[in-house]
């Protein structure tokens, strides 16, 4: 039992995505007070499942008296999609806009108020989703993609680069002949080809999770299509819908200046929190920095005197 769960109460929910496709995740519901609630929807990170530390988040803002629904994505952790491991930044924010749908059918929740937080690849989600859905009265955008072509610059090094788009290349043939798509790890040691081999990425990636909550790998081509996103260009679109970034002094996965320079681009009501460390590290020694924001913007955006 964690510290705050007298607050709220946690329900294993599903609802259907395009393609009949059932998501999964946990709707927290407060204990206290009357609704209908103000709510939130949150979604994790390039490759990852609710476990991989997000639920603190979830915990934090259902005790302070949020609805609140953290789902995995399709084809990861509990939520159903063939293939597994396949990362479609576009097709994750159509079901972005489901899990909204949902929470507007749940009698507990406020249709009126409901506000979103996304994180790394989901905080460039969080950007387009509050650029293109006006339901979504408030958004969070923590440590966000703003450019896949900018970060796979940095990322890769040019020679590496050729060797990626024969991967690329083999790949679109291997699907062609109708043989299975090609894979690579998410995180590695350095030992095998893998989406990111930094120590810090390896440590949050493979930290304890529950047996069977995740598999090491991702598809060739979520990589193509992670190095052709780009939520940065929605920037100025966000507002009038008040946009919160959380962005790390010392991020090279999602880079701090391409966030700072998105940040200085949006158009208010906006608000900057800038916290020291890498791109993990607002999970970790940071989350009370990182959550407690959260909390204050979704509070002032979300309330009824609001």
């Amino acid at each position: 039992m964690t510290e705050h769960e007298t607050d709220y109460t946690v329900q294993e929910v599903s609802f259907r995505a395009e393609g009949d496709v059932v998501l999964r995740g946990n709707l927290y519901i407060p204990s206290h007070g009357m609704g209908p609630f103000p709510a939130l929807t949150m979604s994790v990170g390039y490759g990852g499942v609710k476990e991989h530390g997000t639920l603190p988040y979830a915990e934090a803002f259902a005790s302070a008296g949020f609805v609140v629904l953290l789902h995995d994505h399709r084809g990861f952790g509990r939520s159903e999609g063939l293939p597994r491991q396949d990362i479609n930044p576009w097709r994750q924010i159509d079901d972005w806009r489901r899990a909204v749908t949902y929470l507007q059918t749940r009698e507990e929740v406020d249709s009126e108020r409901i506000g979103l937080w996304g994180s790394s690849y989901s905080g460039g989600h969080a950007i387009v989703m509050g650029a293109t859905d006006p339901r979504v009265k408030v958004v969070v955008s923590q440590v966000p993609t703003i450019s896949g072509y900018q970060q796979g610059l940095r990322r890769v090094p040019a020679g590496a680069s050729v060797k990626l788009e024969e991967s690329f290349a083999a790949d679109e043939l291997a699907q062609l002949r109708g043989e299975e798509l090609h894979r690579i790890a998410l995180v590695s040691d350095g030992s095998i080809p893998a989406a990111y081999t930094d120590p810090d990425a390896v440590a949050f990636y493979l930290q304890p999770l529950p047996d069977g909550a995740w598999e090491n790998n991702v598809t060739i081509r979520s990589t193509r299509a992670a190095r052709a996103y780009e939520p940065g260009v929605f920037i100025t679109r966000v507002s009038p819908t008040p946009l919160m970034m959380v962005v790390a002094d010392n991020d090279t996965v999602t880079p701090t200046d391409l966030a700072l320079k998105a940040y200085q681009e949006a158009l208010p009501p906006k608000e900057l929190v800038l916290f020291p460390g890498g791109h993990f590290d607002g999970y970790l020694d940071q989350f009370n920095t990182t959550s407690s924001a959260a909390l204050r913007w979704f509070k002032e955006h979300l309330s009824k005197e609001g």
